[in-house]
């Protein structure tokens, strides 16, 4: 079995790289184990050394040294190699995916607690041909991501305050609404729409929760619709929104379980984040690929610690 740290250097507010590689010697040291660090050298690079690893056939256990969009990367790296199996180190300014797992979130910034740890497979959302980890978005949140990005690389802003300065951007300066038609499971709905986000994990945008209901392993995907709304009715509606609480609005958003969500725009490019990385495209489709991923963690952690 060989354990792989696959490291993003640039991740998070300082370079973490020695911490890890300590770790790696530490265990390498103290139980025998057959430990690489391999370093990151630019977007999609820790993705490409996660295949490689998965496809050369041993079993491997690869740890994820960064923040969300590494775990993203490696995530899609190793979907359904069932000889590779992940796990994060968190090195990010969110690390919104180990949310997921509540007070044992901790113990993963120890490699100790994790190397033998147990395995258990997660839900991922294919989307476009890519996969997504935790959450899916489409529209006014996914155009927030996309500028926390330069936010981020312009101020010493980080975390929740750049998404917090990205919603104001985005909420004061850009149309709140798209003219898209959403297939939802083949019956097709139309009209302006905030957003479309589907949720596999519960967290995003350093915490918010807009599904607080979602799992990442029961073979259900959960998909918010909020509908085009005013300013107003929009700043209303966000607190709820990121605490989970958006059917207090009944008349703006919903949630769907459909299997796949497929979205087409009538005008401009749809915006679309997966787990943090952002693209843009004319047409839209995600849908459930269930228990794709091998994961390992702490003994006793589940990804559904703080499910409602």
């Amino acid at each position: 079995m060989r354990h792989v740290w696959i490291i993003n250097p640039h991740a998070g507010k300082r370079d973490q790289t020695a911490r890890m590689y300590a770790m790696a010697d530490a265990l390498r040291r103290r139980h025998g184990l057959e430990c690489q660090c391999l370093l990151t050298d630019r977007p999609g690079g820790a993705g490409e050394m996660a295949r490689r690893l998965a496809e050369s056939g041993g079993a491997v256990r690869i740890y994820a040294c960064g923040g969300d969009g590494t775990i993203h990367e490696v995530a899609g790296g190793i979907a359904g190699f069932d000889n590779a199996a992940m796990t994060s180190i968190p090195a990010g300014t969110g690390n919104d995916f180990l949310k997921n797992f509540g007070p044992d979130a901790e113990k993963f910034s120890d490699a100790e607690n994790l190397w033998d740890g147990p395995e258990f497979p997660l839900d991922l959302i294919e989307c476009n041909g890519r996969y997504c980890l935790t959450i899916a978005c489409n529209g006014i949140d996914a155009q927030v991501a996309d500028s926390v990005h330069r936010i981020t690389d312009a101020s010493p802003l980080r975390g929740r305050g750049s998404y917090l300065a990205s919603v104001a951007v985005n909420f004061l300066f850009r149309d709140l609404g798209h003219r898209w038609t959403v297939w939802l499971d083949g019956r097709a709905v139309e009209g302006e729409f905030a957003l479309v986000s589907m949720c596999n994990g519960r967290y995003y945008g350093g915490g918010s929760m807009p599904v607080p209901e979602a799992r990442m392993d029961d073979g259900v995907l959960h998909t918010i619709l909020v509908r085009k709304v005013g300013r107003v009715a929009f700043a209303k509606l966000f607190a709820a929104y990121s605490a989970g609480e958006s059917w207090k609005f009944p008349q703006i958003a919903r949630v769907v379980t459909a299997r796949e969500v497929r979205i087409r725009s009538h005008g401009e490019e749809i915006v679309t984040c997966l787990d943090g990385e952002c693209f843009r495209s004319g047409e839209v489709t995600m849908r459930l690929a269930e228990k794709r991923v091998r994961f390992f963690g702490p003994r006793g952690c589940s990804p559904n610690a703080t499910a409602r």
